[in-house]
């Protein structure tokens, strides 16, 4: 039975870090097969050391994120250009307001107006939260989750994987009465 060479990358809870595969430091960070049929941890170091494993890369969901993002900044725009067309009417109209209106009224609309405005700094800010934190995100999410390893370690994890399977088989067979030849019954 031969393993793939696809490993995923995954976190553990720091309680359950154990040591390297490579350096024996504890690592949270967990290579594991697509199948579940095989692990070991990993340094977090060593997964973007070049000799040790390379990532495997899908196009097809890169470009489908670009894709979605592109489409993203397209809405966001057009909600912005939206905005500023429907303040400058909004503008317009109190200019025209204005004209028509008394002085005290005039003094009603410019407290409105600041009112108005703070309430929209408000929505500005949060824009600009939502945008930082969907940055942070993006920046956590651009690692490479699945790798290859090199000819040299994944061959190690063949034979271990294989002296594992043959460690097991000796042990059955030791336990196993009949494995052992029987005294003979004849005499010489």
């Amino acid at each position: 039975m031969s393993l793939p060479n696809i490993w995923h990358h995954r976190k553990v809870a720091d309680t359950s870090a154990k040591g390297c595969e490579i350096c024996f430091k504890p690592s949270t960070s967990v290579l594991i097969t697509p199948d579940k049929q095989d692990f070991f941890y990993v340094c977090p170091a060593h997964l973007k050391d070049r000799g040790f494993c390379s990532p495997i890369i899908d196009h097809d969901a890169i470009a489908a994120k670009k894709k979605k993002e592109m489409d993203e900044e397209v809405e966001r725009l057009k909600r912005e250009y939206e905005e500023k067309q429907r303040k400058k009417k909004e503008k317009e109209t109190d200019k025209e307001k204005e004209k028509d209106k008394d002085k005290e009224k005039d003094k009603n609309d410019s407290k409105e107006k600041d009112e108005d405005k703070g309430e929209r700094k408000d929505t500005t800010s949060d824009d600009k939260e939502s945008k930082s934190k969907d940055k942070s995100q993006a920046e956590v999410e651009e690692e490479p989750r699945v790798f290859a390893l090199q000819r040299v370690f994944y061959q190690r994890r063949l034979d271990r994987k294989r002296q594992a399977e043959i460690a097991k088989r000796n042990r059955e067979r030791l336990n196993n009465p009949n494995f052992f030849p029987s005294v003979p019954k004849d005499l010489p």
